[in-house]
C-alpha cells in the first residue's frame, strides 16, 4: 500500500441624465474595534490572478458594466480595515476583465438616505448609452432604501465621479407598502418592457417568505411597486442580491437583459441569506402579467432541481451583458475561510472568482459557467502528458509549473460501470463527499491532488467518484478541504455536488484554477464549479505539488492532461 493510498483512509472529505437631475453583504458583523489595520499586509495567501484590492475587506461585485470600451467592477469595500463595516462602492476599471487598475470609491455616504452605508446594487445602460447605478443606501433609521447615481462626465470613459439625485431615495419601505425595512436591499439591473417601462427587482423577505419584489418606472426615477412580487418562495428567507436575465435557448451567445422573445429563457438568481449560497431557477417570464414561472421550484433547496452557480465558497454574484463580445458574464465573491484573527493579521478579507461566460446548456436544464477566455493569456510553461489508463491507488506527479500559481485541465474516460458501487437512494452529495474513505472504492475517487506537501501531511482533493444508481451512472463531484492545512482554525468543510454527464458516452473533465489560497473548480466542461478557499501551511509556493491520482480499485484512463503555470495579472495597476 503506497503512502496516498494510507492517507485516504483518514477522513478525507474529513450608473442618468433624466428630467434634469443621480450582505447583498452575506456578513454584517460589525467589528468596531478591528476597523484599522496596519499597512504590513501578509502576501502569504494573496492571489496572483484572482481579483483582491492591496488591503482591506471586499464582499459583493457590484454595478459591473461595459462603458466605451472599459469594463468597469465596482464591489462592497472597507477602507478602514480587514473586517466588514464602513461600506462604499470601490471602482476597478479593466480592458480585459483580467488586468485591472483601481479608482477612487464612486458612491460613499453623503446622504440621508445612505448615511448609514452604500450597499449592493447594479447598473443600467439607458437610452443614449447613459449608465445608471440603483444601490441600497442605509439612511439615518438604519433603514435600507434605493437610491440613484449617474457619473458626472459622460465623455469620460473611466467614469470616475458620480452625482446623486436630490430625489433619493427612489424607493423606501413603509407601513404602506408593508415592506421590512430591514430587509430591502440589492436593486438589479432594470430591463426595459415593450410597453416602455423600466423594471427592476428588489430583494425582500415577508416573515420567512422570500420575495422577489418588483417596481416600474417610465424615466427610471419615479417608480412604482407593482401588486405581486415577481416571484416569491415560502421557507426560502431573504432573498438578498436578486439577478434576473434572460439567456439563448440555443448557443452560448448572450443577449441583452431587456430581451424576451420565443428565442429565450429566463434566469432568477438570488442570494440566500439563510443557506449564504446562491441558488438559481430557469423558466418562463410573462411580460404582459409580470410574473416569472420557474420549470422547478424552491419547494426544497435541497432537491436537485434546485441549482447553484457553485456548490463552495461562493455568494452574492452579479451577471452583466458584455455587448462587446456578445457574452454574459458572471461575477462572484468568495470569503475567507480563515478566522477574523488571522484575516486582521494578514490585512485583508476577500476575493472574486474569475469572470465566467454563462449560457444555458443544450439540455435547458442547467447553466453553463467557464472561465473568460482572456484568463488564458496568463498561460505559460504548458506541460502536456500523454494518455494514459491511471492504475487504481497510482498517483502521478505533474512537474514542469507553478504548483501553487496554475491553470490544469484533465479528461478522464470510463468504459463502463460494472465496479461502480451501488448507491440505492439519493443522498446528500456533499455528505458523500465528507464522508471518510473506509474501503477503496471501485470507480473513484480520481481526480487532482493540489496545494500537496511533500510525504502528503497537507493536501486539497478535487475528484470525481462514480456511482450505479438505477443502473445508471451518477457523477459525484468534490472538493475536500479536510487536509488542506495543519492550521485547524481554518474552515475545513468539504463540499460537493453531482453532476449531470453520460461518463459511458463523453469524457469527464476536471479544470481547477490554482492560485496561493483558492482552487476554483469546473467539472463536465462547466456543467459544475466549486470554489475552495485554502491555507497550507506546508504547501506553499515552490512547496506546493500537484498530482493525478485515482484511489479507486478500477483503472480510469486519462484522456488528455494539459497544465500551464500562470503569470501574475496587474490586480492594482496606475493608469
Amino acid at each position: 500500500m503506497n503512502i496516498f493510498s494510507t492517507i485516504w483512509l483518514l477522513p478525507l472529505f474529513t450608473f442618468i441624465f433624466v428630467n434634469d437631475i443621480l450582505p447583498i453583504e452575506a456578513t454584517h458583523h460589525v467589528y468596531r474595534n478591528l476597523q484599522s489595520s496596519d499597512d504590513s499586509t501578509d502576501q502569504l495567501y494573496r492571489t496572483a490572478y484572482h481579483f483582491q484590492p492591496p488591503k482591506n475587506w471586499i464582499n459583493d461585485p457590484n454595478g459591473p458594466l461595459i462603458y466605451k470600451g472599459l469594463y468597469h467592477l465596482f464591489y462592497q469595500y472597507n477602507p478602514k480595515g480587514a473586517v466588514w463595516g464602513n461600506i462604499v462602492w470601490a471602482h476597478s476599471i479593466s480592458t480585459d476583465l483580467v488586468n485591472w487598475t483601481p479608482l477612487d470609491p464612486a458612491i460613499f455616504p453623503s446622504q440621508p438616505s445612505d448615511v448609514n452605508g452604500c450597499w449592493s446594487g447594479s447598473a443600467t445602460i439607458l437610452h443614449g448609452n447613459k449608465p445608471a447605478i440603483l444601490y441600497t443606501g442605509i439612511n439615518k433609521f438604519n433603514h435600507q432604501v434605493q437610491n440613484i447615481a449617474y457619473p458626472k462626465n459622460l465623455n469620460d470613459p473611466f467614469l470616475r465621479e458620480w452625482i446623486k439625485s436630490p430625489k433619493n431615495p427612489l424607493m423606501e419601505p413603509t407601513i404602506e407598502n408593508k415592506i421590512n425595512a430591514s430587509s430591502f436591499r440589492d436593486p438589479t439591473t432594470g430591463w426595459l418592457g415593450k410597453d416602455g417601462h423600466w423594471r427592476i427587482l428588489v430583494g425582500s423577505k415577508r416573515n420567512t417568505r422570500g420575495v422577489a419584489i418588483l417596481y416600474k418606472s417610465k424615466d427610471f426615477i419615479n417608480w412604482n411597486k407593482s401588486k405581486h412580487p415577481l416571484h416569491s418562495a415560502k421557507g426560502t428567507g431573504m432573498w438578498e442580491c436578486p439577478d434576473f436575465f434572460p439567456v439563448l435557448k440555443i448557443g452560448k451567445f448572450g443577449v441583452d437583459t431587456s430581451s424576451n422573445n420565443d428565442d429565450v429563457r429566463h434566469v432568477l438568481k438570488v442570494s440566500l441569506d439563510d443557506k449564504k449560497h446562491d441558488y438559481y431557477l430557469i423558466g418562463s417570464y410573462n411580460e404582459g402579467k409580470d410574473k416569472f414561472t420557474p420549470d422547478h421550484g424552491f419547494e426544497e433547496v435541497s432537491s436537485e432541481h434546485v441549482l447553484r452557480y457553485d456548490y463552495g465558497k461562493y455568494y452574492a454574484s452579479k451577471t452583466f451583458f458584455d455587448y462587446g463580445k456578445n457574452r454574459r458574464i458572471l461575477l462572484g465573491w468568495v470569503n475567507e475561510s480563515s478566522s477574523v484573527a488571522d484575516d486582521i493579521k494578514k490585512g485583508w478579507s476577500g476575493i472574486h472568482t474569475i469572470p465566467r461566460a454563462i449560457w444555458l446548456h443544450k439540455s435547458g436544464k442547467q447553466l453553463v459557467q467557464w472561465p473568460v477566455l482572456e484568463l488564458e493569456k496568463l498561460r505559460l510553461n504548458h506541460v502536456n502528458l500523454p494518455a494514459k489508463v491511471l492504475k487504481g491507488g497510482e498517483l502521478l506527479q505533474i512537474n514542469g509549473i507553478t504548483a501553487a500559481q496554475a491553470d490544469v485541465e484533465i479528461s478522464f474516460e470510463v468504459n463502463n460501470i460494472r465496479d461502480a458501487e451501488v448507491l440505492d437512494k439519493w443522498t446528500d452529495p456533499q455528505i458523500l463527499c465528507s464522508q471518510s474513505s473506509s474501503r477503496k472504492n471501485g470507480l473513484g475517487p480520481f481526480g487532482l491532488l493540489v496545494f500537496a506537501s511533500k510525504g502528503l501531511k497537507e493536501f486539497t482533493s478535487v475528484f470525481f467518484r462514480i456511482f450505479k444508481h438505477q443502473q445508471k451512472p451518477l457523477v459525484l463531484f468534490c472538493s475536500d478541504q479536510s487536509r488542506s492545512s495543519l492550521n485547524k482554525d481554518n474552515d475545513l468543510t468539504t463540499y460537493g455536488t453531482f453532476i449531470d454527464v453520460d461518463v459511458l458516452r463523453e469524457k469527464l473533465s476536471l479544470r481547477s484554477l490554482i492560485d496561493h489560497s483558492v482552487v476554483e473548480s469546473f467539472g463536465g466542461e462547466g456543467r459544475a464549479s466549486i470554489t475552495a478557499r485554502v491555507y497550507p501551511t506546508l504547501a506553499i509556493n515552490d512547496k506546493a505539488l500537484l498530482y493525478a491520482f485515482n484511489n479507486g480499485t478500477a483503472g480510469v484512463k486519462i484522456t488528455s492532461l494539459n497544465a500551464w503555470s500562470m503569470k501574475k495579472a496587474q490586480l492594482n495597476g496606475k493608469l
